[in-house]
């Protein structure tokens, strides 16, 4: 049943598990590390040790991209599935204080979009309009036939059009600082005022609330550092096609019945509190959290609120299949 389920996501994936080049590299190079501690000698052992952990990290192909992705916690076929979809400002490590949070009770996925992060892609096949096809080619390669899909920003864009398509597939989504694709009247004004806001305060300077980089500076920063890691061409070429990416009419959530959670904080610099409670009013028994202070970046800003907001979601949830 599965392989005919997911036939069209087969046609175009193809998984390629990378082994390791050279298992003993980075071992040795520590090795001569401690018979002489140079600046240089321990230079040396972090990339060896990076080139191995690259060369063990799964990637699997999907419509020209080649896409990385990481596997934590529960490693049970059946465990309870989180995959985690990252925003424009991120890629897979942003979520670092969800994977640690979840993984002693789920198994959590965490990937990169396309050309974000280590997932490599021509600039030919820089679209969003693959997003959907990408999530569900890291599924079935992670094994996972449903999962909770939680999408901060960007990754709304990923999430709710995927689980308008396969609703089998989603046991439940999160809607963190983005209407994802939803056209309601607060968001076109959202929209229409972001080209301003970003030429004052910068498009990285919009991700924080205005008062985090002074309340935490030391995570403002690895914020910023995180997103370095991003090839420079992708956002503007990822950002000029998202909005003809999914397009979503409200009148067609009136029959998703996927268990929805929007979260937004009162300082979210890209879309309004007010928008995206326009956004949960049109998904039918969608739930709605406000996190003051935090701003677009509040699973970031304020993890353990934002944590604890899941957690309480995923217990009213029923999972069901989950292999």
């Amino acid at each position: 049943m599965r392989a005919r389920k997911h036939e069209a996501n087969a046609n175009h994936a193809e998984r390629r598990e990378h082994g390791s080049a050279a298992p003993d590299e980075g071992v040795e190079a520590a090795r001569g590390c401690v018979a002489g501690p140079t600046v240089a000698r321990s230079a040396e052992v972090l990339r060896a040790l990076a080139r191995g952990y690259r060369a063990r990290m799964p990637t699997i192909e999907s419509h020209g991209a080649t896409l990385h992705f990481e596997i934590h916690g529960a490693t049970e076929r059946r465990a309870r599935t989180i995959a985690f979809a990252h925003g424009s400002g991120g890629n897979a490590l942003s979520w670092w204080q969800q994977v640690a949070h979840f993984t002693p009770s789920y198994r959590v996925v965490v990937y990169d979009h396309r050309g974000f992060g280590q997932s490599l892609c021509p600039p030919e096949a820089l679209d969003p309009a693959h997003f959907v096809a990408d999530l569900g080619a890291i599924l079935d390669a992670a094994g996972v036939d449903r999962a909770a899909i939680v999408c901060q920003s960007m990754g709304g864009w990923t999430g709710l059009p995927f689980a308008l398509a396969h609703p089998e597939r989603t046991a439940a989504l999160v809607l963190a600082g983005t209407p994802g694709g939803v056209a309601t009247p607060r968001i076109a004004e959202d929209g229409a005022g972001l080209p301003q806001r970003i030429a004052e305060r910068g498009f990285l300077g919009m991700a924080l609330a205005p008062k985090f980089p002074d309340r935490d500076p030391a995570r403002a920063f690895l914020y910023t550092q995180i997103a370095a890691l991003n090839p420079p061409a992708t956002l503007p070429a990822i950002l000029g096609k998202l909005g003809a990416a999914a397009r979503i009419d409200p009148a067609r959530l009136a029959d998703l019945a996927v268990p929805t959670r929007v979260v937004v904080g009162t300082e979210d610099a890209f879309f309004s509190v007010d928008g995206l409670r326009e956004v949960a009013d049109a998904i039918p028994g969608a739930g709605f959290d406000v996190l003051p202070g935090a701003g677009h970046s509040a699973y970031f800003e304020e993890p353990a609120a934002f944590n604890a907001i899941l957690d309480s979601f995923f217990e009213e949830i029923a999972w069901g299949s989950t292999s």
